[in-house]
């Protein structure tokens, strides 16, 4: 499959995409198509448990998995009962609002503050019973 991609992006843009495509490393191009890995909590967790993983995975250098484990937390958090023609309103939950700004945290590399939004996430949904 991976070589059909490469004959479309060559008819797209040009052979030097081929050619640069061509470079990568067998793990490099594992790694384009490959999932974010998951974080090591059962998937029926709940949103304190996957944050707690996610905090493990941020120490421990793993982004993907941290990220993984943010964006499980906050749709763990997303389910919610809304009036009917309401769901579109965003979510005004503050552990909600907690994760998502971890999530740029991690996005812009700022670690120190991703941890500290990690661990007020945490602290939010243990004292919602989450």
């Amino acid at each position: 499959m991976f070589p059909t991609i490469l004959l479309y992006a060559a008819l797209l843009f040009g052979s030097t995409v081929a050619a640069d495509a061509q470079t990568l490393t067998a793990e490099e191009r594992a790694a384009i198509v490959s999932p974010l890995p998951p974080p090591s909590v059962d998937d029926n967790a709940r949103p304190s448990e996957f944050l707690r993983a996610a905090q493990t995975s941020l120490i421990g250098g793993r982004a993907g998995e941290t990220r993984q484990a943010l964006e499980m937390a906050q749709t763990r958090m997303l389910d919610r009962s809304v009036p009917l023609f309401q769901t579109q309103n965003p979510s005004e939950d503050r552990a909600v609002r907690l994760i998502a700004q971890a999530l740029e945290a991690l996005t812009t590399g700022d670690r120190e503050a991703c941890i500290r939004l990690i661990q007020d996430a945490i602290l939010t949904t243990t004292a919602q019973g989450n």
